[in-house]
């Protein structure tokens, strides 16, 4: 009866409602769009894919309760008692983190690996006699629980004393990335950036490291500020722009000298695929210190609404302490903040929706473009609408009134971003009401906004790149954040503008169709 309805509702408003969810028909074969460069390499959409990594700050920075290590402290400082990278990776895979990055070597120069090109390393310590190699073990326990390997090896070396000497610290570096690269099996993610020593006169080659690590890690991605494949979101709270492009002119920034509204938002005209990475610690410092504690899980919610929910890959800092393991406090952060995304996402209340759009590439009976693509969480199958209009609309009949406060959105980014602006509606009392109004969607897209409640949405597309392809729209109720609880929805919210535009009455064919049917 719903599905009856709807075709009524488009007929008397004009609108051809194409291909409801199981409807069937033949239609030829019809191939898919072309793509809008740029596009995601396989790196690139395995990171994306992976949508959240564990970064490990460890090393003797854990012992001497510092920060910032002047690569004089004694070997002898590095005697984790009960190291156990088993632990960290277990806890990144049931954290939902699809890779863990690991700080082999930080601006103090100390290798987490036994490096025949240093002797200030995990050899010269007295854990496990000289003869332990933090590198490798965090190695095989990521192989072990089926997620991603990186290392940050730090171009900033305080002990080497041949840095300033920039040929002679570039083959420096470069000979253990090669150690680091060729030991360990895949890599995954090489993290670095453009830390300097003061007074020293040093330049980094960086076209040589990245020709270097992608010739040794074919599955690889390097972070830097600038790229080549992922770049800096420019803030270390894990908070992407409002906007966020994965497109971006490496031309315009480089290592150590970014824009960072630019980096924030990316650039809808970039000639490169760069999506950005959002990078933060549970704790107010990266290492681990007994007398910080770390954020709570509704925080660090909030920080995953504005990282990985505006097409970004956020990475969460989880130090583990000088035992070696990742402290209880933090492990039950990790565990809540896991439990919470689960009990949020679980119930998708368009899961079974009547879905139609304004127009179907390939025509009524072409399933490989159907509205209904949009109900799978994957990126491989979409919607995609006829080629030529100037303005897309889908109409969602969740079957059954539902009350929510998250919208969550997805394009096949393997065929480039190309969502410009964008709105969704809700029909409330016989009238159009715009619960959000958005820009970029990218690989995910997720929006908050006070407790609504409806059967019937709209998702109107009014501008883009190229014909827009959705490939996952759901909805969800979170009664976990404060802002849009279920225990706050009467109360007036203060939110940003430019995000949520709260039930705004559209006058618009929409209320006068209702109103005749």
């Amino acid at each position: 009866m719903a599905t009856i309805l709807l075709l009524l509702l488009g007929l008397l408003v004009g609108l051809p409602l194409l291909r409801a969810h199981g409807v069937t028909g033949s239609a030829a074969p019809t191939p898919p769009p072309l793509p809008v460069l740029p596009v995601p390499s396989y790196a690139q959409l395995q990171w994306q894919l992976s949508e959240m990594a564990l970064f490990l700050h460890f090393g003797p920075n854990t012992f001497t309760d510092s920060e910032w290590g002047s690569g004089r402290a004694d070997p002898a400082v590095f005697a984790p008692s009960a190291l156990d990278a088993g632990q960290w990776a277990r806890a990144a895979a049931a954290g939902g983190f699809g890779r863990v990055v690991l700080t082999a070597k930080h601006h103090d120069g100390f290798c987490l690996w036994p490096s025949a090109l240093t002797n200030y390393s995990v050899a010269a310590s007295p854990w496990k006699g000289g003869a332990g190699d933090v590198v490798g073990e965090l190695a095989a326990a990521a192989r072990a629980e089926g997620i991603g390997l990186g290392l940050y090896l730090s171009p900033w070396d305080r002990h080497e004393p041949v840095y300033g000497d920039t040929v002679a610290y570039n083959e420096h570096y470069l000979g253990q990335m090669m150690e680091l690269l060729t030991r360990y099996g895949d890599v995954e993610e090489v993290w670095l950036d453009g830390a300097k020593g003061e007074g020293k006169d040093m330049d980094y080659m960086f076209d040589a490291w990245f020709a270097l690590i992608h010739q040794l890690q074919q599955r690889v991605v390097i972070f830097s500020d600038a790229g080549p494949d992922t770049r800096w979101v420019g803030d270390e709270a894990g908070v992407a722009g409002y906007t966020c492009w994965s497109p971006f002119n490496k031309s315009t920034v480089t290592i150590g000298h970014i824009i960072p509204e630019y980096s924030r938002c990316g650039d809808p005209f970039g000639q490169d695929w760069v999506p950005a990475e959002c990078d933060v610690s549970i704790r107010p410092g990266w290492f681990w210190h007994a007398s910080e504690k770390p954020k709570n899980a509704t925080t660090l919610l909030d920080i995953y609404y504005k990282s990985v929910g505006r097409n970004c890959l956020l990475i969460l800092n989880v130090p583990p302490n000088s035992s070696g393991l990742i402290s209880t406090e933090d492990m039950q952060v990790l565990q809540e903040f896991t439990e919470i995304r689960q009990t949020i996402f679980s119930q998708n209340f368009a899961a079974n929706a009547t879905v139609t759009a304004s127009t179907v590439r390939g025509g009524l009976g072409n399933q490989q473009f159907a509205p209904s693509n949009v109900l799978q969480e994957s990126i491989y199958s979409y919607w995609a609408p006829e080629e030529g209009q100037s303005s897309w609309e889908m109409l969602f009949d969740l079957g059954q009134s539902a009350s929510f406060n998250v919208i969550q959105l997805q394009e096949p980014i393997q065929m480039g971003q190309r969502v410009i602006k964008f709105r969704v509606e809700i029909l409330v009392d016989e009238l159009w009401q715009t619960i959000v109004e958005g820009t970029t969607i990218g690989y995910k897209r997720l929006f908050q906004f006070p407790v609504v409640e409806g059967q019937f949405l709209k998702l109107s597309i009014d501008s883009a790149r190229a014909d827009p392809l959705i490939s996952f729209f759901g909805v969800f109720m979170d009664s976990f954040s404060v802002t849009y609880s279920l225990e706050n929805h009467e109360k007036p919210s203060v939110v940003n503008s430019s995000e949520v535009i709260m039930l705004r009455t559209d006058h618009s064919f929409g209320n006068k169709s209702i109103a005749t049917m």
